[in-house]
């Protein structure tokens, strides 16, 4: 029995990885006053999406990382899997507490360049590992190449809250 569960461990981990992070990232999001008061570009998805995409998402890289995990040949391949998904984690919900939490659109804009990087780390790492694993991921990093792009438009679009400011400051306003 032991050596039944042995076989399933890595999908067990993989899927509670993602619940956890989803779930975390999803917490982290908050639409509220402040995220609705933002102007957005007319192109931007409709927020009932994002939760369906980041689903789609995160299966993809629950499959990626079990391929990659079962093809990892010895503890270097297995480590870079970890570090490379691990590091991935980190930035992925490191985003969603900066613009939403902090609500701070430009630093998170410069924290999704970090996470784009991470998602290029992660195809280029794992495709001498498993190339399924490397594939399996360009959908994410199109989604976050949008997204970074949606995000740097909103920056530009909120010129003042996107640097964490309600109203214009004193030195910039007319005497």
């Amino acid at each position: 029995m032991l050596h039944a569960l042995d076989a399933w461990m890595p999908m067990i981990v993989s899927v509670c990885i993602a619940i956890v992070v989803g779930g975390l990232g999803g917490w982290l999001t908050r639409i509220g006053p402040w995220y609705r008061s933002l102007a957005k570009p007319s192109w931007q998805p409709p927020d009932w999406l994002f939760g369906p995409a980041w689903t789609v998402i995160f299966g993809f890289m629950v499959a990626s990382s079990l391929y990659a995990w079962d093809a990892a040949n010895g503890i270097g391949e297995a480590s870079r899997v970890i570090v490379l998904f691990g590091v991935n984690i980190v930035l992925n919900i490191a985003w969603s507490a900066i613009f939403f939490r902090l609500e701070r659109p430009d630093w998170a804009f410069l924290e999704v360049i970090l996470l784009w990087l991470s998602i290029l780390a992660l195809v280029l790492g794992l495709w001498s590992i498993s190339e399924t694993a490397s594939l399996l991921l360009m959908p994410y990093l199109a989604w976050v190449t949008f997204a970074a792009y949606l995000n740097l438009t909103i920056v530009r679009l909120n010129p003042l809250t996107a640097r964490g400011k309600s109203e214009p400051s004193a030195s910039l306003s007319s005497p």
